[in-house]
């Protein structure tokens, strides 16, 4: 099934306001010994997730809704095991909070992890940025996949089809809907993933990298990890890199080209949905959407769909 972004963030009648006082109260309830730490807001623009700092080393992460509380358990028990196989940090889970003080669903409490998201446009680095990404997407590939849960971006681009369309024909007022058509027909026609599912992170967009002086000190946010077709990851290639580095990440994987085609038809359904989705509730989301689609369209077609093994990961 198609993963389609989650609607706009309206709280559920049920769910008491997501604020200071609440975390407060949760964590003097199930951690008392962090009763006394000071807890602020942290800005972001997800629509999963509300993150607010814990003192000056934890942070306490609450899902806004069900489907997102899903993932708690799973971000618990597979990231201590990914964590040592990867280059950069990712979060560590120092506790898993109970439903309580009216709030429904269960939370983390996670390490801090320092960094700046990068502005795509405003890279220091890009080249070594490249070089980065293409080392932690090649690392978490590489990871014995025995046991993982399907991502659930784990669906073909075929599957991903009549979500895709209706996406575009709801944002063809703001893109390009006939290049963007043609681009996505092209991404259909490549060859699919012919390998075992692998490790992937799913959602490699600004908001869930750190950086620090320009270099990847972080990968965040793993409500989308588990295993797929590895082209999921190349996303990264167009929601972060400007065109002029693209090659440098993609020489420093082992892909083919229908790999490299799959991946942008990945990005471009990603952000036709988000756009999609976010035209009118998240500005901050929306123009991500546009640069990406933006993007995709400018680097025109990808190069004739090779052969081989279709399209591999870092295995």
């Amino acid at each position: 099934m198609s993963r389609r972004p989650p609607p706009p963030d309206v709280p559920q009648a049920d769910v008491p306001p997501l604020d200071t006082a609440l975390v407060r109260r949760l964590v003097a309830a199930q951690f008392p010994h962090w009763a006394d730490l000071p807890v602020e807001r942290v800005g972001s623009s997800s629509t999963s997730n509300v993150m607010y700092r814990l003192g000056p080393d934890m942070v306490v992460r609450l899902p806004r809704r069900a489907g997102s509380a899903t993932d708690v358990d799973k971000e618990h028990l597979w990231l201590p095991r990914l964590a040592p196989s990867l280059p950069v940090a990712v979060p560590v889970p120092l506790g898993t909070g109970r439903p309580g003080e009216g709030y429904p669903w269960r939370w983390s409490v996670y390490r801090w992890v320092e960094g700046e998201n990068p502005v795509v446009g405003r890279l220091a680095e890009p080249g070594a940025l490249a070089a980065d990404l293409a080392a932690f997407v090649a690392a978490l590939h590489a990871v014995d996949p025995v046991g993982g849960p399907p991502s659930c971006r784990g669906e073909t681009l075929k599957e991903r089809d009549a979500a895709t369309r209706s996406a575009l024909g709801t944002v063809r007022d703001l893109v390009d809907a006939d290049a963007a058509a043609a681009a996505w027909e092209e991404a259909l026609d490549a060859p699919e993933w012919p390998g075992p599912p692998v490790w992937i992170h799913a959602d490699l967009q600004p908001g869930n990298i750190l950086l620090n002086r320009g270099r990847l000190s972080a990968v965040i946010d793993f409500e989308c990890l588990g295993l797929g077709d590895p082209a999921v990851d190349l996303i990264a290639a167009w929601y972060v890199l400007p065109a002029g580095a693209r090659d440098a990440f993609r020489a420093a994987l082992p892909l083919d080209d229908a790999a490299w085609a799959r991946g942008r038809g990945w990005a471009l359904s990603v952000a036709l949905l988000e756009l999609a989705s976010y035209r009118e509730t998240n500005a901050t989301m929306a123009t991500v959407a546009r640069h990406v689609i933006g993007e995709v369209l400018a680097a025109g077609p990808s190069p004739a769909h090779g052969g081989g093994h279709g399209g591999g990961g870092a295995r």
